[in-house]
């Protein structure tokens, strides 16, 4: 019985130590962590049935997929951030969010009375131009019509046209043309004036031998911008990029910008305050370059039927050329269509003023003649020369008709043709520039306009060439005391030490006698 028990009981001990060993081999199994996920299965167990056990749902057998799916769930850490940054907003879509302010609710009567009376019917106008194949398309043109309206509203303008549109490299420009109300003037940004040199008190300074030299050039004098409601800037344009933007005025013309602009050619980069890199230097950035080309634009490519303006009556210049305000001729008659479409260009006639090489519609002298006093005055204290008078310039009178415009590369300056051949009677009158490729202007009836959209620049005949800059300056003055002179003979050498020392033997016999008289 001792033996049979000792037995039994290595018999169970053996089973226990078998039974340890598998469950310690299968709870390791367990243990191992996924490649994947990181999670073990023995974990993942614990937690489902502790999760059953909490929540003690009905038919647990059913929910178990679920129950396991939700706590696996639980477990996920992601390496990327959870947290969605804020999406950009596209510059369309903010274009639209500007644009839908065109299309609230009209102002009141009056205003809407006003501005109707400020500004034309630009849909009409558009649907003319667009019969001639010219135009921006009828959605864009409703915008720029609701844009100008809103412009006619905020500012006190007597009247407001669209311009044309000028291409950029990165945006373009909408034009406005307008002329402010009696009374009101724009407020521009004037340039500052440069800093003067201020001379030191208590008399001229003392001269430094050791002071490098000054330039004694000085710069011709500058030519006077015409003011407002005079010449180029007889109107005010206002500019924007896209229908819904902001408008910009800019600023009024001045001659040198004007004749630095007629030597260059640069494409329009669409930002104002871009800088303009050429030579020879522009005075300003983009928004006066831009300014100074549509005053060139303008006054080569404005036009209108012959007669439908005539001069003022209250002008009382007696020069023609001088002469610049003109009104609408109530007596106009419509023109035969046969006198629009004539290729002597008879019908048509300029009613902006010519721009002078000076810069300005109307010359003027750069060297004023000063008062008798102040010349007697300027004399005593600078012994200068004065400049010489300056050759006064003249122009092409205002109103002049389009057959004095010189040819381009053999070809009229303008080109007319009817909008459709198939109605030619119904049809309007388009003229085209070819001088300033993009200027067109139509005409029907006792109705006609002007439009510009092109990239800004003139028709050239050869390809631009940038002017070479000046030759440069002599370093040094021409004279005798910096010119090499040849070497000396030597029997010019004996002479020259011959009469040296003749010269010492004088100097010391003045001095023994002047010491003798002593």
């Amino acid at each position: 019985p001792e033996e049979s028990l000792a037995c039994n009981r290595s018999c169970h001990s053996s089973t226990h130590t078998m039974a340890t060993t598998d469950l310690v081999q299968a709870k390791a199994f367990l243990l191992q962590a996924s490649d994947s996920s990181g999670l073990n299965l023995y974990d993942h167990l614990a937690d489902v049935l502790a999760k059953v056990l909490d929540e003690r749902p009905t038919n647990g057998a059913d929910k178990l997929e679920e129950i396991s799916r939700t706590v696996k769930a639980s477990k996920f850490k992601h390496s990327a951030s959870t947290i969605q940054n804020v999406p950009e907003v596209s510059r369309d879509v903010s274009l639209a969010n500007q644009q839908v302010q065109l299309f609230r609710a009209p102002v009141g009567e009056d205003e809407e009375q006003e501005a109707q009376h400020v500004l034309p019917n630009i849909m009409e106008i558009a649907q003319f131009f667009e019969d001639s194949s010219i135009g921006l398309g009828r959605e864009e043109t409703f915008r720029i019509f609701l844009a100008l309206k809103k412009l006619s509203e905020v500012n006190p303008l007597k009247s407001v046209r669209f311009w044309g549109k000028i291409f950029g490299l990165e945006s373009n420009y909408l034009v406005a043309e307008a002329e402010y109300k009696e009374g009101e003037e724009p407020h521009t940004a004037e340039p500052e004036a440069p800093p003067q040199e201020q001379s030191g008190e208590g008399g001229e300074a003392e001269p430094n031998p050791d002071a490098l030299p000054k330039s004694q050039y000085k710069p011709p004098p500058a030519v006077p911008a015409e003011e407002y409601g005079k010449g180029t800037n007889k109107k005010v344009y206002f500019v924007c990029s896209e229908p819904g933007t902001d408008w910009k005025l800019l600023p009024d013309v001045v001659p040198k910008q004007i004749v630095v602009a007629r030597q260059i050619r640069k494409f329009l980069t669409g930002r104002l305050d871009a800088p303009v890199v050429c030579y020879p230097p522009f005075p300003g950035n983009e928004t006066n370059y831009l300014r100074a080309q549509i005053a060139l634009i303008t006054a080569g490519t404005q036009v209108s039927p012959l007669g439908y303006y005539t001069f003022d009556e209250e002008d009382t210049e007696e020069d023609e050329s001088a002469r610049e305000n003109f009104v609408v001729n109530e007596e106009f008659e419509e023109k035969p269509r046969a006198e629009l479409l004539d290729a002597t260009l008879a019908g048509w006639v300029h009613h902006a003023p010519y721009v002078l090489p000076q810069g300005r519609c109307r010359w003027v002298d750069p060297n004023p003649k000063r008062d008798d006093e102040e010349e007697d005055n300027d004399d005593e204290e600078h012994d200068e020369e004065e400049p010489a008078a300056a050759e006064p310039e003249t122009g092409p009178p205002l109103l002049q008709p389009l057959q004095n415009d010189k040819d381009v590369d053999g070809q009229p300056a303008w080109t007319t043709r009817v909008a459709t051949s198939l109605l030619p009677g119904y049809s309007c009158v388009c003229i085209s520039s070819n001088r300033w490729p993009g200027a067109h202007a139509f005409a029907q009836g006792k109705k006609f306009d002007n439009i510009y959209i092109g990239w800004g620049h003139k028709h050239l005949s050869d390809p631009y060439s940038p002017p070479l800059p000046p030759a440069g300056e002599t370093e040094f003055p021409v004279g005798p005391a910096i010119t090499e002179a040849a070497d000396p003979s030597r029997e010019e050498e004996a002479a020259f030490e011959a009469a040296q020392a003749a010269a010492a033997e004088e100097a010391e016999a003045e001095v023994e006698e002047g010491e003798d008289d002593e």
